[in-house]
């Protein structure tokens, strides 16, 4: 899951930002209102965390901007006010929930999920591609055989679990690896570019004994493909009679 934090306090937004990385969250950190509008008019986001005194416009302004400029992801606000007018208030301009300062980071997690679970539930939750099914509300994946069957869960670290939605959300088209890298490391290019390989080398492992594949595209990306039938693989090979 990509997500944009808008928070000025660099103690408070590198704090932020580490715990919600370890959660498996792909950050996008910028400092002001101004740059949060920029970066959303070239990307797209998940989630937003806003924290509401920014310098300039502020985040209830930027909040009803990003509504106004037809941004649908679920806006979390955070805000050192805890008057109820200040919380009605925000809510009322397009934020989907409110969290005073201080706060834990359980519980800023267990909000983001709420969120999500919220906003997923009005379209699709799960992504699929042949027996590869991903759950983004529950963040579980599996193998569900297409024959039937039991299903067979399959364990994805944070940083493959955003790689593998992110070859899901393009499937069958291929995944450009550039925008690969940028959901995994976000605006600040926290990780090199060889990153990416290692992550589908991974993912490879788990996905090829299942039937699945990631083919590599030159020069472009990757693209999830389903395996031919060993059967069938060969009899194409064979040569003709």
């Amino acid at each position: 899951m990509r997500l944009l934090l808008v928070e000025d306090d660099v103690m408070v937004a590198s704090g932020i930002k580490l715990g919600l990385a370890g959660a498996g969250y792909a950050v996008d950190w910028v400092g002001s209102a101004e740059r949060a509008l920029e970066v959303t008019r070239a990307e797209a986001f998940d989630l937003a965390v806003i924290d509401i005194g920014l310098p300039g416009m502020d985040g209830l302004a930027l909040t009803q901007a990003l509504r106004k400029e037809g941004h649908a992801m679920p806006v979390l606000i955070l805000t050192a006010r805890d008057a109820l007018q200040d919380r009605v208030q925000g809510l009322d301009m397009g934020g989907d929930d409110y969290m005073v300062k201080p706060f834990e980071l359980p519980e800023l997690l267990a909000r983001l999920r709420a969120l999500l679970r919220r906003s997923q539930a009005a379209t699709s939750a799960t992504l699929s591609f042949g027996p590869l099914e991903l759950d983004t509300a529950l963040r579980q994946a599996c193998i569900r055989p297409l024959g039937g069957g039991a299903t067979q869960p399959i364990e994805l670290g944070p940083r493959e679990w955003t790689v593998m939605e992110y070859l899901m959300l393009q499937a069958p088209k291929p995944a450009n690896k550039d925008k690969l890298l940028q959901a995994l490391t976000g605006w600040d290019k926290e990780i090199t570019p060889n990153a990416v390989e290692v992550y589908i080398s991974r993912l490879r492992g788990k996905l090829e004994p299942h039937g699945l594949a990631l083919r590599s595209i030159r020069g472009f990306g990757y693209r999830l493909e389903l395996q031919a039938p060993a059967g069938d693989a060969a009899a194409a090979s064979a040569p003709g009679l």
